[in-house]
């Protein structure tokens, strides 16, 4: 990738996750990343205390803007000439008045997951941005990064070049720890949600996301259960669900924040697809890195190949391993700037975001009814 042109960025959001991922990847990519020049969020006390850090690391300090005055708000940092694009990190059912206002200012967006609240305004607000605003050259891309996980996309290319034959069938386990104390529920809009699923939405979009990049054809049909089993985090907090593929393989879906101990998310989680020859699995795991001596949290693909001797005999297993550092924030935001560019790899496609949307609602409301994803999306 180029480095990025000398046209600025700014950030609309200054909550946990723009802190804590969204600036660290910045810091990350370096000249890569166009400069950021603003900042903007509801108050200016959090405005200026995400200015302060982004100053710290990344030794620019970006100018604020927030809500309640006329100079300073989102319409005048939209109207700088000096700041071509914007990374949106808002509340979800916020974010697609932003993502068209921003567009409708002439600038490129990078836009948080999930790329709407169902899959209905999803589906009218791509179909929005492709009449309107991608004629004119604009570009949209949603930023999940589970899409952009390495990891993830090893797993794919391994299936891909035939690493475990035909995949036959596949499972998706993510049980998630989450008390009233957290910090993530603690955000006051996930507190009280106003869109469908809560955590298994907002959440669950990422594990859909892994599975779209590691499985080779797309998912279609599914048929599952949801149910609520902590009050505090309604609607739902658990789906799940049977999935069909267009290429016959087919696998389950396991998605709950409602485990009763941190050590239930320990327990069994990843992904793995089995094939006619071997089988793959994606976890998440420490890693000691020995350049740096350190640890590292890591996606660790294991792939195990059965191998046959002239007469068709079952010999001694093939194995892969391989570690991908976790950097999938850093790796969506390079994407981003390289299509700014012109250099498009087809991550971040908003099509793909309301397929991993598709699949959340499907299983929130099939109630062991089989659901036609492709009919679900309705297919533009």
């Amino acid at each position: 990738m180029s480095t990025a042109s000398n046209t600025g960025t700014a950030i609309l959001g200054a909550g946990i996750f723009a802190k804590e991922a969204h600036l660290p990847a910045l810091q990350a990519l370096g000249p890569l990343a166009p400069k950021l020049k603003a900042i903007y969020s509801r108050s200016e006390k959090s405005a200026r205390e995400f200015a302060a850090e982004a100053t710290t690391l990344l030794n620019a300090t970006p100018d604020v803007y927030f809500d309640g005055n006329p100079s300073s708000n989102l319409d005048a940092l939209l109207a700088r000439s000096d700041i071509s694009s914007v990374i949106i990190i808002l509340p979800i059912t916020q974010q697609p008045s932003i993502i068209l206002k921003a567009l409708a200012a002439g600038k490129h967006v990078l836009s948080e997951k999930p790329v709407s609240a169902d899959v209905a305004s999803g589906a009218t607000l791509i179909a929005q941005y492709e009449a309107q605003f991608k004629p004119k050259g604009l570009v949209w891309r949603v930023a999940e990064n589970h899409e952009a996980e390495p990891g993830h996309i090893a797993a794919g290319r391994a299936i891909a070049a035939g690493k475990i034959g035909k995949v036959i069938f596949f499972s998706s386990r993510a049980v998630n720890f989450i008390d009233q104390d957290s910090k993530w529920y603690k955000t006051p809009w996930r507190t009280v949600p106003d869109y469908q699923g809560g955590f298994l939405l907002d959440g669950g979009v990422h594990f859909v996301a892994a599975l779209r990049v590691i499985l080779p054809s797309a998912m279609t049909h599914l048929s599952g259960f949801a149910s609520l089993n902590k009050d505090w985090l309604a609607p739902h907090d658990t789906i799940n669900a049977t999935i069909k593929a267009a290429d016959g393989s087919h696998g389950t879906f396991e998605l709950s924040f409602a485990a009763p101990s941190p050590s239930r998310s320990d327990a069994g989680g990843g992904i793995i697809i089995t094939g006619t020859d071997g089988w793959l699995q994606v976890q998440q795991m420490q890693a000691r890195d020995f350049v740096h001596n350190a640890e590292k949290r890591v996606f660790r693909i294991t792939v195990k190949s059965a191998t046959r001797d002239a007469n068709g005999v079952l010999g001694p297993e093939k194995e892969e391993v391989i570690d991908e550092p976790i950097r999938g924030v850093e790796m969506e935001q390079a994407s981003f700037f390289a299509a700014l560019g012109g250099k498009d790899d087809g991550l971040g496609s908003p099509l793909g975001a309301l397929k991993d949307v598709a699949v959340i609602e499907a299983a929130l409301t099939s109630d062991g009814k089989l659901m036609d994803l492709e009919k679900l999306i309705g297919y533009f």
